[in-house]
């Protein structure tokens, strides 16, 4: 019998580092792409084309994109917010541009400035513009499982809201939990109802490690037949919009569970667990992933999935 497969997202370049408090050099980041390509990652979010007075760490997307080496084979995704960010993006190689609607109306406003009805119609012109220029064009829904303002979101809130974006046809469709709040059986339940509606859309999974439910949410979703993953090398980053959401998903330890689980990613443990280290030097401090401490089991080898 064939193996499942998971595609990983790599996020740490944009997701991880825009929460850092150090701003890496252009070079540095540049390198840190290509060190997570020859570890197997062929999908990367890159870089976020937003105002760089709001996230100064994403302040050089457009010179990073420029130096970054065009493979065969990989993609390069940019987040934007609003038409502003997809001008910028069309300038770039870039391959994909992701755009988030929030759950909830208050975090959409604190994140983007306008309410998710605002961002949902944004977004059906965004895509529409992207598509038309060859673009790739995902849609994700962030605080899909909660946020920080408003509490619990309902799971008729978050289908109400696929309903809307699928409309603008996107190549696949994120579901995120941005605060690290969600467990498990939420997981099972909010892809249950999304299924219903989006059909055979692929999706794909954006969680936080905040309350240490990150991989057992992951392993649900695997599970529940997502397509992707995302995850940080290190498990660095969060979001500088919400209180306290700390902790992106480390690539280590999430392919180290898909690996031993039997889950291909066609991603090099041992790689990721050295640029995890080298991540360590270049921040000057360690990071949360616990592979780079542990190391693989049985002990030394970090085999590729």
């Amino acid at each position: 019998m064939a193996r499942k497969q998971i595609t990983l997202v790599e996020v740490g370049p944009r997701d991880g580092l825009q929460s850092e408090p150090e701003i890496l050099s252009t070079e540095t980041k540049a390198k840190f792409v290509e060190m997570a390509i020859d570890a197997g990652v062929t999908r990367l979010e890159v870089a976020s084309f937003v105002h760089p007075k709001k996230v100064p760490q994403m302040a050089d997307a457009e010179a990073l994109i420029e130096r970054l080496p065009q493979i065969d084979g990989v993609s390069y995704i940019g987040l934007i917010m609003n038409e502003r960010g997809l001008d910028r993006a069309l300038t770039t190689k870039v391959h994909e541009i992701g755009m988030v609607v929030v759950a909830s109306d208050t975090y959409n406003r604190k994140n983007q400035g306008v309410g998710t009805a605002e961002s949902v119609a944004a977004w059906k012109s965004i895509a529409r513009r992207a598509q038309e220029n060859g673009l790739r064009a995902n849609v994700m829904i962030a605080s899909a499982f909660g946020c920080p303002y408003e509490g619990e979101v309902k799971v008729s809130r978050v289908v109400d809201l696929v309903k809307q974006v699928i409309e603008a046809e996107p190549a696949e469709l994120g579901l995120a939990d941005s605060i690290g709040v969600a467990v498990p059986n939420q997981v099972t339940d909010v892809l249950g109802a999304v299924r219903e509606v989006i059909g055979d859309l692929p999706v794909r999974c954006h969680f936080h490690n905040t309350r240490n439910t990150g991989l057992a949410n992951a392993q649900a979703a695997v599970e529940a037949g997502v397509t992707y993953l995302d995850a940080s090398i290190g498990g660095i980053g969060g979001c500088p919009f919400a209180p306290a959401a700390t902790g992106n998903i480390p690539t280590d330890d999430l392919v180290y569970m898909l690996d031993r689980s039997g889950v291909a990613t066609g991603v090099s443990l041992e790689k990721i667990i050295a640029i995890s280290r080298w991540l360590e030097a270049e921040l000057g401090r360690g990071v949360p992933a616990l592979l780079p401490k542990a190391g693989g089991f049985p002990a030394g080898d970090n085999r590729a999935a």
